[in-house]
């Protein structure tokens, strides 16, 4: 029953009792109450987000394990045989679930395959080596938004399809000081010693170079290759589940499915406190769920990309349809994050009942990009947000980076923004916009900052505001 025929019988009741009223009259009275009633319940804004749980395709596996220590797999061993052995036979059968009992195992990549469900019991820790050699061959993937042939992700899936992650094990990245962070080079207070040699600086260099000049895909083999991979990264895979893991420790992001479809991460613990520890990037991907996680990282908690520059307009894929929601956010430099490898844009992006808060939480809802990246952001609504404490609350800033130095304009179109409260940040708003692409028409309905100074609104204008305060005064905007 929808809820507009559970309210029926009471209109109904209603309009009966008045008098005079007989049943021909009722009908058309009663089709406008319903219609009405109808459209409080099913707000326009959100009937995208709806549409994402509706569509969705979800994976779906044969009930049947193949335990990795029956094809040799020895606790506090490398595993890495038995581990590619067991998702071969699995996938041979037609599917199932390749079991990592409880215990320490010790592995190189794992690659998985279509219908494999990679699931980790309780206790189990799969622990991945640090040696960069474990990592080859290369494979086809992308970094920071551009494609070339890189270091396997840790777990690492491409054009399969039904695969997932599973249990409530831990995959363990084992980055640290003292191994896979250094080749940031300066970051941060930089608590290592930094070696030319192993700079991911050149290499970054190389690989923008090369797809700025069109190189392909297959010939961008880098001369001193330091660019860390990600821990999981399914390329161009359909139906993906990851669900229950804890992640820790990341050499680069953590969850990073590029160009797939149909994309559930589900009550995903992300703990990594590295470079580059975005918790859960999506790369322009269709339909995304992501629900019940807890980010604790180093970088952005989800950060929504779509490729960067030359790379990401020549494949012109955006992130779309994806929700958010009841995840928690502890420290990071942004929350909710769109950008900054945005030049394929985003679009029908939800966030909703997510709580964040923490002394390192730099940034709550966050949108980056600026005139060499460019983007087009359309169609992004947040609501019922709770923040604790934070820097900075809401930023839109399109000189991240290069700044205005480029011919491709951003544009945010289409933001709205309610029930968002703050209980105390040092600034409510960081509001950049070009000269020549200012920012306008954001939405903003039930908005409180209770403790924050106003921030930075350049080239803003033209908000539309419903009942939103700053330090208990009303705020109308910028001026």
């Amino acid at each position: 029953m929808t809820d507009a025929q559970m309210l029926q019988p009471d209109l109904k009741k209603r309009f009966l009792l008045k008098a005079g009223i007989g049943a021909t009259a009722l009908q058309p009275l009663l089709s406008f109450q319903l219609q009405a009633a109808a459209a409080q319940v099913v707000d326009p804004v959100w009937a995208g987000a709806e549409q994402i749980l509706q569509d969705l395709k979800r994976t779906s596996f044969p009930d049947r394990d193949f335990v990795i220590t029956t094809f040799g797999a020895k606790k506090n061993q490398r595993c890495d045989q038995a581990l590619a052995a067991a998702i071969e036979a699995c996938h041979q059968a037609g599917g199932g679930r390749v079991v990592v009992p409880e215990g320490l195992w010790s592995t190189g990549p794992v690659h998985l395959k279509s219908n494999v469900n990679l699931h980790l019991q309780k206790n189990a820790v799969l622990s991945f080596v640090t040696e960069p050699k474990a990592y080859l061959p290369l494979v086809f993937t992308r970094w920071e938004g551009v494609e070339l042939m890189g270091f396997s992700p840790l777990v690492y899936a491409y054009k399969q399809q039904n695969i997932a992650i599973t249990g409530e094990g831990i995959l363990e990245g084992n980055a640290s000081g003292d191994n896979w962070w250094p080749w940031k080079g300066v970051w941060k207070h930089t608590p290592w010693q930094l070696d030319p040699a192993t700079d991911q600086k050149a290499g970054r260099d190389q690989l923008f170079a090369m797809a700025e000049a069109g190189v392909p895909v297959e010939q961008r083999i880098l001369d001193n290759n330091r660019l860390r991979p990600p821990f999981i990264q399914p390329y161009a895979c359909e139906r993906v589940l990851i669900e229950g893991v804890t992640i820790r420790n990341s050499p680069f992001w953590l969850i990073n499915p590029v160009l797939c479809k149909d994309v559930v991460i589900r009550a995903v613990n992300c703990v990594s406190h590295g470079p580059n520890s975005d918790g859960c990037d999506p790369e322009s991907c269709q339909r995304v769920l992501i629900e019940n996680c807890l980010f604790d990282t180093g970088d952005d908690c989800i950060a929504l990309k779509s490729g960067r520059n030359a790379d990401g307009r020549r494949l012109a894929t955006p992130v779309q349809q994806v929700l958010i929601q009841d995840c928690l956010m502890k420290s990071g430099h942004g929350g909710v994050v769109i950008g900054s490898e945005i030049s394929g844009g985003a679009k029908q992006i939800f966030a909703r009942r997510c709580r964040m808060s923490s002394p390192d939480l730099e940034r709550g809802l966050r949108i980056k990009t600026n005139s060499v990246r460019g983007g087009l952001i359309e169609q992004v609504a947040v609501d019922d947000i709770e923040i604790g404490e934070v820097k900075d609350a809401i930023v839109i800033n399109f000189y991240y980076e290069e700044g205005d130095a480029g011919q491709f304009l951003p544009q945010v179109k289409d933001l709205s923004i309610s029930n968002f409260r703050v209980r105390k940040a040092q600034r409510a708003f960081e509001i950049r916009g070009l000269p020549r692409a200012g920012i306008s028409g954001i939405s903003m309905t039930d908005v409180s900052f209770e403790q924050a100074s106003l921030g930075v609104l350049d080239n803003a204008s033209d908000f539309k505001l419903s009942n939103v305060k700053l330090n208990g005064k009303t705020w109308t905007g910028p001026s």
